[in-house]
């Protein structure tokens, strides 16, 4: 009778296993996902229309998401990477911050399902996704670094239209300031949030090139034009164009304050568009940052380009078919995101796009103009390199230090 019990009780141990092997649903496959869609994100509503459309599509999988706020995912994300205890699908930037995950042999390679969905999504949106030849995350959508302006209080200084140069947007924060105006609202507490206006100074006063090589680590951080950039960029905040307050704001409530009229100007991504044509914001316009050195650089050099990516966990228990949702939901996410203005699509739309916003519009036009694109310094760089970046980008922005240290301490910092 012992024995006989023994038995049964083993047997009932290696039937639950079994059970908890196949997830909480009896039958179905677990599948899991990281992102950085939170409640506040412009792109909560994307996520959740595609992740609707994918459970209804394959209730044989269980699928389970997580969404947590920009700056502290990149710390997740890469404590996770490093203990390889990632979920199946996960949210990332492409270029070299995906390209440190897929140097530590972390990322599947997506090569064998992209071929079934390459007529959807063009190999030219892939190239930032692409490591050794192959490819390892799918893209979704497409931003850049716009200037938001609020039409209203530009016109109570005499300017109808957005200021289209340096020499005009210097004139109009002055004339703002005086009016007891502040120009722009800039979050101190993120400090990626900082690099749009600081990346934009300098691309428009070096050239594109220049901040591409920099970026990529084949030319030198020591730059006179960077100096003079970071130069501009403090003067601007010497001269009270910039909110003292925005030093200690997150980047929601700098983009609040934005919303409710305080600011004249916004400079951050475009993906929200979405936000300002939902609240129906019809005095808000966007550009692109105005050229400092026409020498140098010019109109259609701006700072983004395709970024946005899903990739799958190498070590994922269900690597294939994580990778085949990840595209389904990549697709979805772009569908909706590009119709709610989230940012351009990287895949080719396939539906109506009538109803996108005049914001969103303005965008496309804008980059139907590019002549050349920079992606974001913290995307663009190692993650090693960027933190050391972002530290600076800091110092930079609080005045503890000026352009001259800047370019010194990343030539001895970044290896």
């Amino acid at each position: 009778m012992k024995k006989l019990l023994a038995a049964l009780l083993a047997g009932v141990m290696v039937f639950s296993l079994a059970a908890c092997g196949k997830g909480a649903d009896d039958g179905k496959t677990d599948l899991t996902m990281w992102c950085i869609a939170t409640e506040s994100d412009s792109n909560r509503h994307s996520y959740e229309a595609s992740i609707a459309d994918f459970k209804a599509a394959h209730p044989e999988i269980n699928f389970t998401w997580e969404a947590v706020e920009n700056q502290a995912y990149k710390t997740k994300i890469k404590a996770a990477v490093s203990a390889n205890e990632m979920p199946d699908i996960f949210f990332t930037w492409s270029c070299a911050f995906l390209g440190d995950f897929v140097s530590a042999g972390r990322v599947y390679c997506v090569d064998d399902v992209y071929a079934t969905y390459k007529s959807e999504l063009p190999e030219v949106m892939m190239g930032n996704v692409k490591y050794d030849g192959k490819y390892y995350g799918v893209p979704m959508t497409m931003n850049i670094v716009g200037m938001f302006s609020n039409m209203d209080l530009l016109k109570e200084v005499g300017y109808n239209e957005v200021p289209a140069t340096y020499e005009e947007l210097i004139d109009c924060c002055d004339k703002l300031v005086a009016k007891g105006i502040i120009p722009f609202g800039c979050s101190g507490k993120e400090t990626w949030c900082v690099t749009e206006y600081l990346e934009s100074i300098i691309e428009k006063t070096a050239g594109a090139t220049a901040l591409n090589e920099i970026f990529a680590g084949r030319a030198s951080w020591n730059n006179a034009d960077v100096v003079k950039a970071v130069g501009i960029f403090q003067e601007m905040i010497d001269k009270e164009y910039f909110d003292p307050d925005g030093i200690a704001l997150t980047n929601d409530e700098v983009k609040a304050n934005f919303m409710a009229g305080k600011y004249a100007f916004y400079m951050n991504g475009t993906w929200n568009c979405a936000d300002f044509a939902k609240a129906g914001l019809d005095f808000v316009k966007v550009s692109e940052f105005p050229v400092i050195d026409s020498s140098k650089s010019q109109l259609g050099e701006l700072i983004g380009g395709p970024s946005d990516t899903l990739a799958v966990a190498a070590g994922s228990k269900n690597a294939e078919l994580a990778a085949k949702s990840a595209f389904e939901l990549a697709k979805g996410i772009c569908h909706y995101g590009y119709l709610d203005g989230c940012g351009l699509p990287a895949w080719t739309p396939d539906y109506d796009t009538s109803s996108v916003n005049a914001l969103t519009q303005s965008v496309s036009e804008i980059c139907a103009n590019a002549s050349q694109y920079v992606l974001f310094g913290d995307t663009a760089m190692s993650a090693d390199s960027a933190a050391i970046y972002l530290d600076y980008v800091s110092k930079i922005y609080s005045s503890k230090i000026d352009g001259q240290a800047f370019v010194d301490g990343l030539v001895k910092d970044i290896k």
